[in-house]
């Protein structure tokens, strides 16, 4: 019998293994993108577990804190990301002017002059993620398909290894923690050349290990061991204070700091010194010459220096700091290496310095700023003074200096948060959010729905907020119109609050002023009585006031206690200001599209003329984003012994489109009655609309069919052209010429085309908005509907197949289902069946 196997893994130790090769995966693949598009900086984005919600999963070249209000995007936000991961296209930024115009709200959050590549990780039915890159900005019109080929290779090999990653467990690949920040490899050897030699004060005699012999190109038996062979191997231009610096540390006065000295060759090298220790047996100095390599000078340069100068690698760690930089900032020299700059120097940080710092790592300019270090704290001296800070960028470090200055033109100070607990100073609201960004957030967003979501999606993850409630004025009462993160039920007894009622929501509106609870037992004792969600946690009560008129209340809720300084107070308010802004504009809106919607619904016809040899079938959708009503209508018409089929789309949304809709149905349907041919009802109505109302547009396409031949005429007015499916299943594209859309030539002349419409054939007109997509070809789309049109046909209207009103609703779906449906939708379908059907 076989042996056993080795003790099968167990679940934990899996679930360990798998992340971390889930955790190499992408830390290969975001140093590889560097390198294959020449970026800066390099992330991964993952799916989470929220649904529609994307998280940074790795992150190389910039320092995580830097980068956390882009930790999470929704994927429905207007967002480079966003998009790539959503259409599943690669997104290329050249530079700052085009982010600008593509994504502005991008562009605020990062106003640096850098470009970026974005390319989905491809995995099966929908991408895995977005493999993202910022990288120097290259001028428009400059196109580098080679870049874009080698990232997009790279893309598709992550998206191999995850889908082999998740194989049986598709969960092994979603990211719902923080990100892992790797730092990017170093453009120049990471260690420089060191040798070790020791010298006898009484021989001058000199020991050095076979690295000096290699360092200083010495061959075997060059070298005679005395300290004037050593001075003039290592810098014979210098041999007399490298002599000098070897008596002083015999005599106990080593140099401070490396002696600067140059080789032969003119290179740089450094030496340092130090006496024996006094309990050794041989009075020896001890020594070492080492080669910085490229870039390192100013290290050996910035200790003679009497400004401060520290640098800081691509994650933020402080890896150099002269003494006069110790000396200023109040800390020791090795205590501040290796640390992060938010813990070591956390004055540096924070608003606006974040900003300045991200410029730094993204840009190829230095920034220039004041900032002032806290008096007091943790007891250093000298607290209180002014530096003037200045930071250039560097290809694998930034160097930083600092230099005693008065205040002049200083930008806002950030709040000291060491008195805080120490789990609420993660989360400091003004650091990671930028109140222009939802500013530009709220311009997308028109209804009352589209408003709150967005606050809830930008200002819940930006402030750290774990819950968010929006309340409108209506009738002097409050109503609740968005939650997010309170328990189930807890908000429904303040349903309709009138303005008389003794709470924080109510009083915060009608004084207009905010209210700040930093815990819990605070706003109890404040309003002794009012039901609580939370034992632990602290609030923001928001007054929405929008041109001096009442909109409603934001509540904002935090998990843990936490202090509100002035400053975060003061953005809060302001925030709260756009909001209203938006809320009482999306107010109007909705009221205007309900009054659309009304018109729309009693202008669309609610019943088919029937004709006992054609079967039709018709479906309307509204746009679920922007004015979600629009001017797309469809009719079938009496033609004489005929029918006649229409499908139109006036330009714009809301009532207007509306209204101009409902008078172009009566005029097609006046022209079909009287049994007029296509083209002269679609110049007829031309000129109407024109009459009517000049500069609206609209697209229309007309049809008049003769049940009992098949015969059709068709003409088109700049619409799209329709699609036939043959009784065989095979769907086509009809070739139909067009004329250009009504309203805009009084004199435009609309061609005939004639087709044959055989028995049990499926005839589809359609509206650009069943078809059209963003960043999509609208070609692509009639293509995928034509495709749908063959699938979903059958034997549509045929006894034992499926129905034609069936049909309309397979070919709908999609476009129903979506919530990003930017146009209004309508389709007609129409089939000629062979006979009449049997009297009953």
């Amino acid at each position: 019998m076989a042996e056993a196997g080795p003790m099968a893994e167990s679940g934990g130790e899996q679930v360990v293994r798998t992340r971390a090769r889930l955790a190499a995966l992408l830390a290969d693949a975001s140093t590889g993108a560097l390198g294959a598009a020449g970026g800066q900086v390099a992330g991964v984005y993952l799916r989470s577990g929220t649904p529609g919600l994307l998280r940074l999963a790795v992150l190389s070249g910039l320092p995580g804190p830097l980068f956390r209000p882009w930790w999470r995007l929704h994927v429905g936000r207007p967002f480079p990301v966003a998009d790539a991961y959503r259409l599943g296209v690669r997104v290329v930024l050249a530079n700052a002017a085009e982010t600008v115009r593509r994504y502005p709200q991008f562009a605020a959050g990062l106003p640096f002059p850098f470009g970026s590549l974005h390319v989905p990780v491809p995995g099966g039915g929908e991408p895995l993620g977005v493999l993202t890159v910022l990288r120097p900005a290259v001028a428009d019109g400059v196109d580098e398909p080679l870049d874009q080929e080698l990232l997009a290779r790279l893309a598709e090999g992550l998206g191999a290894e995850l889908l082999a990653l998740a194989a049986g467990n598709p969960d092994a690949i979603v990211w719902d923690a923080e990100p892992l920040c790797v730092r990017p490899p170093a453009s120049r050897p990471a260690q420089a050349l060191v040798g070790r030699f020791s010298w006898d004060p009484v021989t001058c005699a000199v020991r050095a290990d076979d690295r000096l012999h290699t360092l200083l190109g010495l061959r075997p038996g060059e070298f005679d061991g005395t300290d004037t062979a050593l001075a003039d191997a290592v810098a014979p231009a210098d041999a007399d204070r490298f002599l000098a610096a070897l008596r002083e540390a015999a005599a106990g006065k080593p140099p401070g700091s490396p002696l600067s000295l140059r080789a032969r060759d003119g290179t740089l090298r450094l030496l340092d010194l130090w006496p024996a220790a006094e309990d050794a047996a041989e009075e020896r100095v001890g020594g070492v010459v080492f080669d910085p390599g490229p870039g390192a000078s100013a290290d050996g340069a910035a200790d003679l220096l009497p400004q401060g100068v520290f640098c800081l690698d691509r994650l933020g760690l402080i890896v150099y700091a002269n003494e006069a930089a110790a000396r200023v900032t109040g800390r020791d020299r090795g205590w501040l290496l290796g640390r992060p700059l938010w813990e070591a120097l956390p004055w540096l940080t924070g608003p606006p310095y974040d900003d300045h710092l991200r410029g730094a790592l993204l840009a190829p300019d230095p920034v220039h700023f004041h900032a002032r270090r806290p008096a007091g704290d943790r007891g250093e001296p000298g607290g209180g003074d002014w530096f003037a800070v200045s930071v250039h960028p560097g290809t694998d470090l930034l160097t930083c200096t600092l230099a005693p200055a008065s205040r002049m033109d200083t930008p806002g100070e950030p709040v000291a948060e060491t008195h805080l607990p120490k789990d609420t100073a993660d989360h400091s609201m003004a650091p990671v959010y930028r109140p222009i960004a939802l500013a530009i957030a709220l311009t997308d967003a028109v209804t009352a729905r589209q408003v709150s979501a967005v606050v809830v999606q930008e200002l819940l993850p930006a402030f750290g907020g774990g819950c968010l409630a929006i309340y409108v004025l209506q009738d002097r009462h409050l109503y609740l119109a968005w939650e997010s993160g309170f328990p189930q039920g807890f908000l429904a007894p303040f349903e309709g609050t009138a303005l008389d009622a003794h709470l924080p929501g109510v009083e915060c509106l009608t004084t207009g002023r905010p209210l700040f609870f930093e815990s819990m037992q605070q706003m109890a004792d404040r309003y002794p009585g009012m039901p609580l969600d939370a034992e632990e946690g602290a609030r923001a009560f928001l007054p929405m006031i929008a041109s001096g008129r009442p909109v409603g209340s934001c509540i904002l809720g935090f998990d843990r206690r936490r202090h509100f300084s002035a400053e975060e107070r003061t953005v809060l308010t302001a925030l709260a200001g756009l909001i209203a802004h938006a809320m009482e504009r999306a107010q109007r809106y909705d009221s205007e599209a309900a009054l659309a919607r009304g018109l729309q619904q009693a202008l669309l016809p609610h019943r088919l003329s029937t004709h006992p040899r054609v079967e039709t079938a018709g479906r309307y959708l509204p746009g679920t984003q922007g004015m979600d009503v629009g001017g797309d209508w469809y009719d079938v018409v009496e033609a004489g012994a005929g029918i006649a089929l229409v499908i139109g789309d006036v330009q714009g949304h809301g009532v207007q489109a509306a209204a101009t809709m409902g008078q172009l149905r009566s005029a097609v349907r006046a022209f079909a009655l009287g049994d007029r041919p296509p083209d002269e009802v679609l110049s007829g109505t031309n000129r109407l609309l024109i009459d009517l109302d000049p500069g609206q547009f609209a697209s229309c396409c007309y049809l008049r069919l003769d049940p009992a031949t098949g015969r059709a005429l068709v003409a088109r007015a700049g619409h799209p052209p329709p699609l036939l499916r043959s009784p065989d299943g095979s769907t086509r594209l009809l070739d139909i010429p067009g004329g250009v859309v009504l309203g805009v030539d009084p004199h435009a002349r609309y061609p005939v085309a004639e087709l044959l419409l055989e028995p049990d054939a499926i005839l589809a007109l359609y509206t650009d908005g069943l078809v059209e997509r963003p960043g999509a070809d609208i070609d692509d789309g009639i293509t995928a509907l034509r495709l749908a049109l063959g699938r979903a046909g059958g034997a549509a209207g045929r006894r034992g197949g499926h129905s034609l009103a069936g049909v309309a609703d397979r070919l709908t779906a999609t476009a129903r289902h979506a919530t990003d449906r930017p146009d209004d939708v309508a389709l007609l379908l129409a089939a000629r069946r062979s006979a009449p059907p049997p009297r009953p």
